[in-house]
């Protein structure tokens, strides 16, 4: 396949550094230089996040968890954009672009990270999630615009639905709350997002061999044939 002259897109996704660098990366490759992705179908993961973000609105960090820093919850479902990332002293054409669920500024002039999840899946943990908040507070310390915060802490708030209820008329969920710490790692985060700008670069990559998507195209066009 015939690489364009640029990219369809600069800005990369922390999510990638997630899900689509460890899935598939020929799908990764197609994503950012033609701009076309599998459709998907999350109906609910907005609405959630919404009334998560919603419900911790000024919300104290210490009544989040108590091992957090003395704070509140000031920003929510903001947008952050990066400077160019620099990799072995040389300036690339890339850059990090997301939308974090909440951050909170501490007393002591710092802020809080967090992102908000409501699931029962065994890999959310803050090893799974760590690249994709360290992208958030890289883009948070090296803004493309505007100033620069320090990040001091990261984490996960997991709501884990876990009974239903019909009190007076309304209906809903219970949910537990967990929150997860997550270490900064910025070693690590340098390392993925240069294994990820490589893809980049380089010419069209193999499938994963993992990858649905590409499995579907492969056993539809056997069918086709």
């Amino acid at each position: 396949m015939k690489k364009p002259a640029a990219p369809a897109t600069e800005f990369i996704s922390p999510s990638d550094l997630t899900f689509g660098l460890s899935t598939c990366k020929r799908c990764l490759w197609i994503k950012y230089w033609f701009k076309v992705t599998m459709p998907g179908a999350f109906p609910l993961v907005g609405t959630l996040a919404d009334l998560q973000e919603k419900h911790f609105r000024g919300a104290s960090m210490q009544d989040i968890h108590p091992t957090l820093r003395p704070g509140k919850v000031t920003q929510w479902g903001g947008w952050v954009k990066s400077k160019p990332i620099t990799l072995n002293g040389f300036e690339t054409r890339w850059h990090i672009r997301g939308k974090y669920d909440l951050v909170a500024s501490n007393e002591d002039g710092t802020v809080a990270l967090i992102d908000c999840k409501v699931s029962d899946s065994s890999r959310d943990n803050g090893e799974f999630y760590a690249p994709q908040l360290e992208a958030y507070a890289h883009s948070l310390e090296n803004p493309l615009q505007g100033a620069a915060v320090s990040v001091a802490t990261m984490g996960l708030l997991v709501w884990n639905p876990n009974a239903a209820f019909d009190i007076k008329e309304k209906q809903g969920f219970f949910a537990a709350q967990h929150y997860l710490p997550v270490e900064r790692n910025e070693a690590q985060f340098m390392a993925l997002i240069e294994d990820l700008i490589n893809v980049l670069e380089a010419d069209f990559p193999d499938a994963g061999p993992k990858c649905p998507t590409c499995n579907y195209l492969v056993q539809r066009s056997e069918i086709e044939d």
